[in-house]
Parts: C-alpha cells; sequence; structure tokens
C-alpha cells in the first residue's frame, strides 16, 4: 500500500519539478491522484472498488498531504470503454486539475491514456494493463508500469508448464490489446522452449458463453489450454472447460489472474522473467 502511494507522490513531485516552481505544476490547492478503473463491467472484480479503497487506504498510511498540499484521491468508471475513459482523463485533465491517474485495468485504454499523458506533461501509474508494450516501443518517461506484464506472465508461465510436460498449447484469447499481446509473448516462449502452439481462437470481451471455445480447444487435443483474456472472462471460460471436461481429459488450463504467478515464479528468477534491456525496443533507454 505505501509502495503504492509513494510512487504516485514520486510521480507528482517528478511533475512538479518540470518547472521552475513546485506549485506551478501541481493543480492549485491540493495534489489529485485519479483512479480509472473498472466499476461496472467485467473487470470489477479485479480492480474497480478494490483499487479505490486501496489508494485511500494508502493515504491513510503515507499521510495526508504531500509538497506542503493535502492528498485527494478521486475515481470514475471508465466502463471498459476506451472511448469513455479518454473522455474521462481529458476531463480531469482540463477542469478537474488531476496530476496523476492511476490503475487503468484494461490495456487498450491504458495505451490511449498513456499517449495523452505525455502529449499532457501529466502522470501515469499503471498497475491494472498488462501490456508489454507499455514499457517497451511504447515507453514514455511520464508513464510507470508496475506489478506485472505479458512478457514476464509469458516467460515464467512457459516456463513452467513445459517443465512439467505442457508441450502443445491452444489460446482462447480475448480479441483486445491485452490478450493479443499476452499470446504473441506466450507464443515466443512456448517456441523457444521447445512446446508448440497447435491453434487458437479469439473472443470478445465480456463474453458470457464460452461452450464453442472451449470444445475447439478440446478438439484440439493440445496438452494446455491457455486463456489469454482476464476478469470474469477468465472465470467463466475456467468454469465452463472445467464442466465440459477439458482436465477430466487429461488438458491443463492455464489462466491469467495473474497465470499461477506467484507458484511460477519459483521457476524463474525474478530478475530474470522481465525484458532484458539489450532485448528493449525502448528508444528511452541507451544500450
Amino acid at each position: 500500500m505505501r509502495g503504492f502511494l509513494a510512487c504516485a507522490m514520486l510521480a507528482a513531485m517528478t511533475s512538479a519539478a518540470m518547472t521552475s516552481t513546485a506549485t506551478a505544476q501541481v493543480s492549485d490547492d491540493a495534489v489529485r491522484i485519479g483512479v480509472l478503473t473498472d466499476l461496472s463491467s467485467w473487470g470489477r472484480d479485479n480492480s474497480g472498488p478494490g483499487s479505490v479503497e486501496a489508494a485511500k487506504m494508502a493515504v491513510e498510511e503515507f499521510g495526508p498531504t504531500v509538497l506542503g498540499k493535502p492528498i485527494e484521491i478521486i475515481s470514475a468508471d471508465h466502463q471498459m470503454k476506451t472511448d469513455v475513459g479518454v473522455q474521462i482523463v481529458r476531463g480531469w485533465f482540463d477542469n478537474g486539475k488531476v496530476d496523476a491517474v492511476v490503475d487503468i485495468p484494461n490495456s487498450g485504454i491504458a495505451i490511449a491514456v498513456h499517449n495523452m499523458v505525455r502529449e499532457r506533461g501529466k502522470i501515469a501509474l499503471l498497475s491494472g494493463p498488462g501490456a508489454s508494450s507499455l514499457t517497451d516501443e511504447l515507453c514514455s518517461p511520464n508513464t510507470v508500469h508496475f506489478t506485472y506484464d505479458t512478457y514476464a506472465l509469458s516467460k515464467v508461465t512457459a516456463s513452467a508448464v513445459i517443465k512439467e510436460g505442457g508441450k502443445s498449447w491452444y489460446f482462447i484469447t480475448a480479441d483486445y490489446a491485452f490478450g493479443q499481446q499476452l499470446e504473441k509473448d506466450a507464443t515466443r516462449f512456448i517456441n523457444e522452449m521447445g512446446g508448440k502452439v497447435l491453434g487458437g481462437v479469439k473472443h470478445p470481451t465480456n463474453t458470457a458463453d464460452f461452450s464453442s471455445f472451449a470444445l475447439q480447444a478440446q478438439s484440439s487435443k493440445s496438452d494446455v489450454v491457455a486463456f489469454a483474456n482476464a476478469g470474469q472472462d477468465t472465470d467463466n471460460a475456467i468454469k465452463q472447460s472445467g464442466e465440459f471436461g477439458l482436465v477430466q481429459g487429461g488438458q491443463k488450463l492455464v489462466g491469467k489472474e495473474p497465470w499461477d504467478y506467484l507458484e511460477i515464479i519459483k521457476t524463474v528468477k525474478g530478475e530474470d522473467a522481465f525484458r532484458p534491456v539489450s532485448e528493449s525496443k525502448c528508444p528511452l533507454l541507451k544500450k
């Protein structure tokens, strides 16, 4: 909790330091942090009210002021819609005097906000999205992306599962930025580690019925069925795949929430899980 807010405070102070005086960059009478999250759609259970409450708890733990000004937490529901998220953040910057935007589950929305933040000279602290492009080719000095990304999730998961005998894979993938990036990164590591992707199918976000996708995965006869999705989509997909007997038939189900990360990180050292500088496409890095 303290680390979360400390990062926000550092961002605010960094933003302030871009001008000759701290007060020139911080909003008029308070340091305002906007929690942009999902309060009503398929990602609500994994962020949403929990993210808002965590930010408030962090303020209580950190202390009520920074830069001599009170800290305020505000929040809004992006409904898992990019246009809604962008409109909210634009309003925050134009009229709400918000200094930093945090959380942002949904990589598509996060990428759009990330671009706006850079244009406006603001700060984004991303704990919700997972697309590794945010810290690779799209990297920005205005964005901090932490908690996890698709590169690390894919590397440690593929390593652990393949070592356990899961050589052939089939993907059920959410058709948006996060799902596409997770499947792409995972496919790379599966191939590098001697595995093989037999195929896959894409589904729209907020899908209730995964029966046809589960049956396609079952007919592939793959060792592993990987769910490159999130939130209620992952919950529904795994539950329905279980009901169709995939596990009983010998297939291993692997889903992001995160991808059994706390257990499989034992397979790959933390410092080896993330993208090395030598491989990065970030133009900010000196190689």
